[in-house]
């Protein structure tokens, strides 16, 4: 069966509308009929293939089998079910970016107490230093190059009468 090709000027001056027109469909479509035999034949030394040519089931083949999927669709996608399907899948969706915003906010909050950890051990360490750096003993030595000296007579209380 051959087709009559016409180039784009022929076309343009309409001297090939009549065989469109007067065309018929000559192809037709047969639904593919349903066997057990695999679609694509085995190659030698591939995965899956035996030395005789047949082909091992797989996990999905199996599970195909068992599940009869192809008689879910032989008339066509069931529509009645998609805002189900449409559902599920948004709230798989929110699931996983649930999820998600749960591991990120941890990993965030792990984060800040180990800070609030290191914070925590530096304030001590200051502490420390700032409770030793005010002893009378440290400020007298500290002082004692400024030509300043403890006093040995004990502080006394000014009382004002009114």
């Amino acid at each position: 069966m051959e087709v009559d090709r016409y180039s784009d000027e022929q076309l343009e001056l309409g001297a090939s509308n009549d065989w469109i027109e007067t065309m018929e469909n000559k192809y037709k479509i047969e639904p593919q009929q349903k066997t057990n035999e695999p679609r694509i034949k085995p190659v030698e030394g591939k995965k899956g293939a035996s030395s005789d040519g047949t082909v091992r089931a797989s996990v999905f083949s199996g599970l195909e089998k068992r599940l009869k999927l192809e008689s879910y669709f032989e008339e066509g996608f069931p529509v009645q079910y998609l805002p189900k399907i449409l559902f599920m899948v948004f709230l798989s969706l929110v699931y996983i970016s649930n999820t998600h915003y749960a591991e990120k906010t941890i990993r965030q909050i792990d984060k800040a107490q180990s800070e609030v950890e290191d914070l925590r051990a530096d304030f001590t360490t200051l502490k420390s230093d700032v409770m030793f750096a005010s002893k009378q003993s440290e400020v007298a030595r500290r002082v004692k190059p400024l030509g300043l000296k403890e006093s040995l007579n004990p502080p006394y209380k000014i009382v004002v009468n009114n």
